[in-house]
């Protein structure tokens, strides 16, 4: 058995693939592959092991219907078209778990920031721009007892809660199309409305997945209902926020700012205008990028490649309906 992965992932996923006996192919190159080139390998492949984002659509899954896995590096899975693969009988695993505190922890870095203007006040600094003590410069605002308002409060909405009820005794509240009795609990959070979301936060983070739904959510409408002081977090899919509105919102100081680990498209244009902004902090899509998060999504990955080339259930499928009757 053969699997083909689309880019260099941690040694502790290549490692249990080799003791399971699975022959190893890997993508090198500093770019992405085309589609075509996906096809290629995985025409020569049994399995798919996805690092990155690859475009996993119904022309993919039906040109390599003979695969008996598609294992994702990653937790979200909205670049593959599951009901097509669910059709098809090819089951897709992902990495759920391993990564929420550390895309929570990026996501809470970024709420600091944006507050204290700190990815800005850097700039400056190396600019030369650091010249003498002005009380009324660079001016951030204070995160103790203010309201954050979840998008999507799962299990890495939850993590970004408790940090921010634990550090500053904030106000929880919440929009999901489920309650979260966990949170309600634990957190005393409060459902609401998406736009008492938009109402009441001083701070909104997204964790949602993009979906048909989600897909530009918060567009200019969304911000014009914000607080003028609100802080908009993205740690999920750049997709999700509408970019040039935003950008339109901050300019026009409809919302204080903006922290983003994903933009829309990514990677960002180094003359993006959010990247010169006071109150705006971006990251890289380094959500994950912990060792510890990374080895986890590695080994997942490579037991849900393992599990579809023996014929099993897979340990964490996007679509276990298709192994019911």
């Amino acid at each position: 058995m053969k699997v083909f992965i689309t880019r260099e992932i941690p040694a502790i996923g290549i490692e249990i693939l080799k003791k399971a006996g699975i022959e190893i192919e890997q993508w090198e190159e500093k770019r992405p592959l085309t589609q075509n080139e996906l096809i290629d390998f995985c025409m020569q492949s049994d399995a798919l092991l996805s690092a990155g984002y690859n475009n996993i659509d119904a022309y993919f899954l039906n040109k390599c219907n003979h695969l008996k896995v598609v294992s994702l590096h990653s937790v979200g899975f909205d670049n593959v078209d599951v009901a097509e693969a669910t059709k098809l009988k090819i089951p897709v695993g992902h990495t759920p778990g391993v990564l929420n505190s550390a895309t929570a922890d990026i996501a809470f870095l970024l709420m600091i920031a944006v507050s204290r203007k700190a990815f800005y006040c850097y700039e400056k600094i190396k600019k030369g721009a650091w010249k003498f003590f002005e009380p009324t410069a660079d001016l951030g605002i204070e995160l103790e007892g203010k309201t954050v308002g979840i998008f999507g409060l799962g299990n890495i909405g939850f993590e970004m809660a408790k940090r921010c009820k634990g550090a500053y005794d904030m106000k929880v509240i919440y929009h999901n199309r489920t309650k979260n009795p966990k949170a309600e609990k634990e957190l005393n959070a409060e459902w609401v409305s998406f736009d008492h979301l938009l109402e009441r936060s001083d701070v909104i983070s997204l964790h949602s997945n993009l979906s048909e739904e989600t897909r530009g959510k918060f567009d200019r409408n969304a911000f014009q209902k914000m607080k003028r002081s609100c802080i908009f977090i993205n740690t999920a899919r750049g997709a999700i926020h509408n970019e040039e509105d935003l950008i339109e919102a901050l300019e026009k100081r409809i919302i204080w700012g903006a922290g983003l680990d994903v933009t829309n498209p990514e990677p960002m244009d180094k003359n993006n205008p959010l990247l010169t902004m006071p109150s705006v902090a971006v990251l890289p899509h380094i959500g994950s990028a912990t060792v510890e998060a990374r080895n986890g999504m590695a080994r997942i990955a490579a037991q849900n490649v393992i599990a579809g080339l023996n014929g099993e259930k897979l340990p964490f499928p996007v679509n276990p309906e298709i192994y019911r009757a």
